[in-house]
């Protein structure tokens, strides 16, 4: 296990990160980010170990519950406890500010993140067809 803490970033902190995301395609950029979370409530929270980004996650306000919207962990800092420490205290802050529920998209091709949200007390709300089954787009939902 490796030391890391979690603070509050901005965009433009998590881009080196993305690129090293070898699961992600179709890759925001700062602008799009920014524009995404212009307007509305959100948090960006960064896990840092020493001086390096290894993890983010970034969730905002849609349709009256806080959205886990994308989150990742550098490759070489996975199976660490990272991403559940990001999911623990994203859901801490969205919980402090009076939000009920909080849910989160993934797809079929994307295993580990389903099996991680169902062990958070995540519920399959919704799947919505994709091109292929990998594709599928599964919509989870948690009560805080």
């Amino acid at each position: 296990m490796i030391p890391y803490r979690i603070e509050e970033g901005r965009p433009e902190d998590v881009i080196n990160i993305l690129l090293q995301i070898p699961e992600f395609e179709n890759l925001p950029d700062a602008d799009a980010i920014s524009s995404r979370l212009k307007h509305t409530p959100h948090l960006i929270l960064l896990a840092v170990s020493e001086q390096y980004i290894v993890g983010f996650k970034i969730g905002y306000e849609r349709d009256h519950k806080f959205y886990s919207w994308l989150g990742a962990i550098h490759p070489e800092y996975r199976r660490q406890g990272i991403a559940g420490g990001l999911a623990d205290a994203q859901e801490t802050w969205a919980r402090s500010r009076g939000y009920s529920k909080i849910w989160m998209k993934t797809r079929n091709r994307f295993p580990q993140m389903l099996i991680m949200a169902l062990n958070r007390g995540f519920h399959i709300i919704q799947i919505d067809s994709g091109e292929s089954i990998p594709e599928h787009r599964i919509i989870l939902e948690k009560s805080l």
